[in-house]
Order: structure tokens, then C-alpha cells, then sequence
């Protein structure tokens, strides 16, 4: 899903887009499986009483509130928020009803870092950190491919040729 380009500057590109790493998804999949699992046990075991509907009533009202608020909350969060390296800046989208937006000009990068432990490594997904040069160092978690999307802010913020740094090159050569 490409960001909305109205919403870019002009000869602004969008170099990356991503959502959060599905592995925050998990524990909500989980809670799916074991609350359908539950309440077909439940509902089994009165299907013999007489007031059984209303109990199936009453364990599908506590399953429904249980699906909306711990499954669809973070799918729908998950959904919502969008991580967005563009040729200017690097932008952070989210919420649902009140958003909330991060944008960080490039020039203003001092340094761009990555983390991610055993678990994220095994699936793919980590930690990026950005400095800026007046705030204290943003981390964005549970970014997808966090390696390659360091390497490709890294390359974004370097190969800006009017910035005063750029290697193998003098100020007479640009």
C-alpha cells in the first residue's frame, strides 16, 4: 500500500513503506484461538441444560468483548500505523481515532541505529534508532527487515549532495 502522495512534497519520494512487525500480532492470535477454544467448550458443556441459550448468550456477549478488545484493538492499531522513509524526511503514522504523527527532516539525522535480540532476528524484525539534532534518540520498534531499512535511511541521509559532508568528494568537485 503506497502512502498517499498528496500528503509528500514536492520531489518528495517515498522510499520505504512499512507497518509494524507482525510479531505483535501473535499474543492477540493467540487469545483469538484459546477464547473461540473456551467458549466451544463452554458452550458444550450446557448444551444439555435447560437455560443453555441464555448461556450461549452469555459466553458469546464475554467472548465478542474479550475479540474486540484484546484481537481487533492491535490488529486494528497494527493496521493504522504506518512507518514511511521518504527522500526528505522520515515519518511515523498512528492511531485510530486521534493520530498521531513523528516526521524528522533528514538534514536534521545525526545518527541512525538498529537493535534486535534473538527473537527478532529469528523473525525479521527490530528496533530502529533515530538522533536527531535536538531531541533525545527516537525508537521505533518492532520495524520489519530493520537491517535493511537502517541501510536504506543511512544511504538516504548520505547521499544528499548538498549536505557538508560527502566522502571522496571536496566542496570544489559538487
Amino acid at each position: 500500500m503506497a502512502y498517499p502522495d498528496d500528503l509528500l512534497g514536492e520531489d518528495e519520494h517515498v522510499v520505504i513503506h512499512k507497518h509494524p512487525h507482525w510479531k505483535m500480532l501473535f499474543w492477540p492470535i493467540v487469545v483469538f484461538l484459546i477464547t473461540v477454544a473456551v467458549g466451544a467448550y463452554l458452550a458444550a458443556l450446557v448444551s444439555s441444560q435447560s437455560w443453555h441459550t441464555y448461556a450461549w448468550i452469555a459466553i458469546g456477549v464475554v467472548a465478542a468483548i474479550v475479540i474486540i478488545w484484546v484481537v481487533l484493538g492491535p490488529l486494528i492499531r497494527w493496521r493504522t500505523t504506518h512507518f514511511v522513509i521518504t527522500t526528505h524526511r522520515v515519518m511515523m503514522r498512528f492511531g485510530v481515532l486521534t493520530r498521531t504523527g513523528i516526521d524528522i527532516p533528514m538534514s536534521r539525522i545525526n545518527s541512525v541505529q538498529f537493535r534486535h535480540g534473538l527473537l527478532d532476528r529469528l523473525v525479521g524484525a527490530g528496533t530502529l534508532i533515530i538522533e536527531s539534532a535536538s531531541d533525545e534518540p527516537l525508537e521505533f520498534d518492532d520495524i520489519p527487515n530493520v537491517e535493511r531499512v537502517h541501510s536504506l535511511l543511512y544511504r538516504e541521509i548520505n547521499d544528499d549532495p548538498n549536505d557538508d559532508f560527502h566522502p571522496g568528494h571536496t566542496r570544489s568537485e559538487r
